[in-house]
């Protein structure tokens, strides 16, 4: 029995700090990060064959983040607009959620995942819908300047903006699921 349990102290010992370090900067204090990485180990203890898990590092993250989603679940319900933040014009951006990069094969996987799940979404949409988002969202493009290249209403850019993140909520919801419960 000690030589099962070796494994999950060197596991521990190598992760411990930098596991910690990313739950933190996700969680509103070192308290639930403590709890989080807490129940993280507890997981790991009671898997039957740690060995067999090929990735160790990769399903300590994913066991994390899924630790941390169900928190936030716990706390209130998440919509779109909870990945992103309203800028001086009271525009929603999600510009830097869709370009953030904290440097592992995991968030890369994810994030190209989300990009290519986006743009399919996107093409599902009519162009002049579409062309709105880009240029508000990822082009930086205020409802004024697209507005004078266009010659359309703001109201109308804004409304036709407003169809693109009500179909984006409904279509990549099913994704945002995936990502979350894997």
């Amino acid at each position: 029995m000690a030589t099962a349990r070796l494994p999950i102290v060197q596991t521990i010992k190598k992760y411990s700090k930098q596991l910690f370090g990313f739950i933190r900067q996700r969680v509103s204090s070192d308290e639930d990060a403590e709890d989080i990485l807490q129940d993280v180990w507890y997981q790991l203890s009671s898997q039957p064959e740690v060995e067999a898990i090929e990735q160790v590092g990769s399903w300590l993250y994913r066991v994390a983040r899924n630790r941390i989603v169900d928190t936030y679940r716990k706390q209130r319900p998440e919509t779109l607009e909870d990945y992103g933040y309203e800028d001086e014009d009271g525009e929603i951006v999600f510009k830097d959620l869709l370009l953030a990069d904290d440097g592992t094969p995991e968030s890369d996987y994810l994030r190209e995942l989300f990009w290519q799940q986006l743009m399919e979404a996107l093409d599902e949409l009519p162009e002049n819908q579409r062309q709105v988002f880009v240029w508000n969202e990822l082009e930086d493009e205020t409802f004024q300047e697209i507005a004078d290249r266009t010659g359309e209403n703001i109201k109308t850019l804004i409304s036709r903006k407003r169809y693109v993140v009500q179909h984006l909520r409904k279509r990549l919801a099913g994704l945002y699921q995936d990502l979350l419960i894997d």
